[in-house]
This record gives structure tokens, C-alpha cells and sequence, in this order.
């Protein structure tokens, strides 16, 4: 069913070939959104558009740590549907160490993707936004980006690095009337969490909360900003 205020958006996810990004591909999409989907895993998003019966090549293959990959996923959608009302950063990755275990390669790979990762996203897209004095930029964070996470101190400091981020573009992006979320879900239902901790027993939010919070947010009318959305599972402490 149509939802107003997403009908007709033009959505692009990275991080889409699974978990919370997978989720918000089908429930926009679902709302009436045009979404083009990008990961590293292309056959599964192919998969995904052909259940949305959208175009095969709103399916791309990248690695946000790559800038080119990033801008050649903004480029696509453009040539699709000749705009971007919405940039989902999703894409993350998380590994978890002390830090004194000194998992350099592990940490490379975050301070990639879900910081670097998120600027790239940015860059590319902001011309098209400024443009066209329109757009709206949401990227996923986590709780641990508003309280450090033991064991996860590199993980914890990327998250605050993208809330640092995001508040710095709702102030930068105001005078060209682009909008900003940073979305802090805590524990949520996803393959990540699973191959993070295993079947390792912990409260969950499910996955469609993350989707109902962006939903709530891209709905809103041009003149309403929503900023930040922290959920977590009402059993967690």
C-alpha cells in the first residue's frame, strides 16, 4: 500500500543485500518508493529487484570503501529515474576486540566503510541535491555511537564519527533545503548481528522497526527535518 509522502521517491540503499537495509528495500518499495539498491553482493540484490519488478540495473555492485564504486551507484540511479530524493548510508561492518589485541586490518575496514563510506555516499550525491534544493541524507548509526561498547571501541567511535557527521550536514545543508537523520537502532534482528555474536542470547528489536522509523522520517513533509531516532529493544538495559 501507497504511503503518502513515498510514493514516487527515488530511494537509493547501500548495504541493501541484507539485514536492516534489506528490510527498508521491501517496506519502501512497498510504500511506493523507486529504490536502486547497492552491496558488494550483487546477486542477491538482483534477486531483490526482480521481486520489486524494477529494472535489473537498479541493482549495483559496490564497496562503499571504494569512492568510485559509490559515485558510480549515485550516477546509476540518476540515469534510471533522472533524480534522488533519499540517500540511505547503511552499509557497515563491525568486528569486536580489545583494542590492546590490535586487529589493524579490522579497523581499516571500519573506518572505511562506515565512515569514509558515508562521506563518499555524500559527496556524490550533494550536487544533484543542491541543484535541486531538495534531498535528504539518513545514515544508520547504532546506540554504541552514543555509549562506547566495551570490546567494540573502534566500532563505538565510527558510530560517533557518523553522528559527528550527520549533525555537522543538518547545519552545513540548511540553506539548500537538504535534510539530515542519524538513526541509532540498538539490537535488531539482522544477519550482521548474527554473525557478530553468534546465537548468542540477546532482546531484539525486529528488523521492521528500523524500516518504520525511516518511513516516519522520509514521509514528513519538506519543512519538517526529523534529526535523530534512537530505538532499542524495550528489554534491553
Amino acid at each position: 500500500m501507497s504511503v503518502k509522502g513515498i510514493e514516487g521517491k527515488v530511494i537509493v540503499i547501500t548495504g541493501a543485500s541484507s539485514g536492516l537495509g534489506e528490510t527498508s528495500a521491501h517496506e519502501l518499495t512497498k510504500a511506493g518508493a523507486k529504490v536502486v539498491v547497492g552491496a558488494r553482493r550483487v546477486d542477491k540484490l538482483r534477486a531483490l529487484v526482480k521481486e520489486f519488478g524494477l529494472p535489473e540495473e537498479s541493482a549495483v555492485e559496490v564497496d562503499v570503501s571504494k569512492q568510485e564504486q559509490v559515485e558510480n551507484l549515485i550516477q546509476t540511479a540518476l540515469k534510471l529515474y533522472g533524480k534522488i530524493d533519499v540517500l540511505m548510508n547503511n552499509a557497515g561492518v563491525a568486528t569486536f576486540s580489545p583494542i590492546e589485541a590490535g586487529d589493524v586490518d579490522a579497523w581499516d575496514r571500519m573506518i572505511d566503510t562506515n565512515v569514509k563510506g558515508v562521506l563518499y555516499g555524500v559527496n556524490a550525491v550533494l550536487p544533484h541535491f543542491k541543484e535541486r534544493k531538495s534531498g535528504q541524507i539518513i545514515n544508520t548509526c547504532s546506540v554504541v555511537g552514543h555509549s562506547v561498547m566495551r570490546n567494540g571501541v573502534v566500532y563505538s567511535s565510527t558510530k560517533f564519527a557518523i553522528r559527528a557527521i550527520s549533525e555537522g550536514l543538518r547545519q552545513e545543508l540548511k540553506p539548500h533545503n537538504i535534510r539530515v537523520l542519524n538513526i541509532s537502532p540498538g539490537p535488531t534482528e539482522s544477519e550482521g548481528l548474527r554473525v557478530a555474536f553468534g546465537e548468542a542470547s540477546m532482546p531484539t528489536a525486529p528488523s521492521t522497526a528500523f524500516s518504520d522509523a525511516v518511513i516516519y522520517a522520509v514521509s514528513q513533509p519538506e519543512n519538517v527535518d526529523i534529526n535523530e531516532i534512537t530505538f532499542r529493544p524495550t528489554a534491553l538495559d
